[in-house]
């Protein structure tokens, strides 16, 4: 592999043209300091033509309502059986209690995730318990955007109760959830799955869930874990996967489609032993990282615009690194977060907007602004009303 052939991919790709499969493998594979400096300066020049030097940030709150669940993920250090200690499963006043707080402090979401538990249900329904999580934070917070619920959830309550996907999907959209996490996602190769979370939904079930949610007017984000036992192949499998769904939602002109890509690095210092060993290492490797991330800005982002890092697993100077190559957003404040942190992540758990504002400043022509949960700028101090808001997952139009 040639230098200048390395250089043709970037100039095509600057052009306009969609990065292959085989050009993004390529990329991956590269170890020349030098060529990896070059694809993250085009990475970089991407993120410019398609979503401006505007870094944006969104002032949120965590809430991980329970972490008793049922499945067994070869890397998760957050999941507890039922009366295992360190279990808990959050009230309804709890999480109310959190909520408020959320406002309090300006938040204009709420992102909810748990644990599936398979002893959370109302009259026999474990929908009827999701919809009153929705109905808690809802009924005295209307103008919160909620961004709840991951496929996996969403298949776990369908199974539960058999329902179909879609109708889960709906009832909890009319219940009130603005937005689903993209998140469960991990690699979409079941090859990975079946070593990684042999429990959890399989590549075709996440990828029809989300694919339901965009066609039912429910936008989603996009996620990958990456560096564990992936290939850079199987990394490239992803993302042109991720590339496919939102291309035929944006084809299929659905009210909604994917709002951003978030790389999350894997963080395996908590992990179980067996994974913890395969892998090798506690934290992530921020060169690799890094890396991946300016390949996912080249091979996604005539089709997904908005990229972030994650402060809590590259810590906010690897954040930092990461706006300068491909990412044009910094996440929130979170508030809490609990999945990463029981896994060993170091970089904290809460992060004050002064905080970001000022880490966003150390950049040179790139000015911050606060954004909502899809990506259309807050303006004022007064929170948008979400009941009021239209399905336009994309701040920055695609191709």
């Amino acid at each position: 592999m040639t230098t200048k052939t390395i250089e043709s991919i970037l100039e095509n790709t600057l052009n306009g043209a969609d990065l292959s499969a085989q050009e993004g493998v390529m990329l991956l594979n590269q170890t020349d300091p030098s060529i990896k400096s070059a694809i993250k300066h085009t990475a970089d020049q991407l993120r410019h033509l398609q979503a401006g030097d505007t870094v944006t940030y969104v002032i949120n709150r965590n809430i991980n309502y329970t972490n008793i669940c049922e499945q067994h993920c070869s890397f998760c250090a957050f999941r507890r059986d039922a009366n295992a200690e360190g279990s808990y499963w959050l009230d309804w006043e709890q999480i109310l209690a959190k909520a408020t707080d959320a406002v309090e402090r300006n938040a204009t979401e709420i992102c909810m995730q748990g644990g599936l538990n398979p002893t959370a249900k109302i009259n026999g329904l474990s929908l009827n318990y999701y919809l009153r999580l929705v109905a808690t934070i809802k009924g005295k917070y209307p103008q919160l955007h909620l961004h709840a619920f991951s496929p996996q959830e969403i298949q776990f309550i369908a199974k539960e109760d058999n329902l179909s996907y879609a109708y889960v999907i709906t009832a909890l959209k009319d219940a009130g959830v603005d937005s689903m996490p993209g998140t469960a996602a991990e690699i979409l190769n079941d090859d990975v799955r079946r070593i990684l979370c042999p429990e959890k939904t399989n590549t075709a079930t996440w990828l029809e869930i989300v694919s339901t949610a965009h066609r039912l007017g429910v936008p989603t984000t996009s996620t990958m874990l990456s560096g564990h036992i992936e290939t850079p192949t199987q990394q490239i499998e992803h993302l042109e996967k991720l590339r496919s769904l939102q291309k035929t939602a944006l084809e299929k002109a659905y009210p909604s489609a994917i709002s951003e890509f978030i790389l999350l690095p894997f963080v395996g210092q908590e992990a179980p032993k067996p994974l913890r060993k395969r892998v090798g290492r506690d934290q992530p490797v921020l060169d690799d990282a890094l890396l991946l991330t300016a390949v996912a800005r080249i091979m996604l982002g005539n089709w997904i615009p908005n990229h972030q890092p994650s402060w809590v697993k590259l810590g906010l100077t690897g954040a930092i690194e990461a706006l300068n190559g491909g990412c044009n957003d910094i996440g929130g404040t979170l508030m809490e977060e609990h999945i990463t942190t029981m896994a060993g992540a170091l970089g904290g758990t809460c992060m004050e907007v002064e905080t970001l504002i000022a880490a966003i400043s150390s950049l040179k022509n790139r000015p911050y602004q606060q954004r909502d949960t899809l990506y259309r700028p807050i303006l004022s101090d007064k929170i948008p009303d979400s009941s009021t808001q239209q399905n336009d997952p994309l701040s920055t139009n695609p191709r």
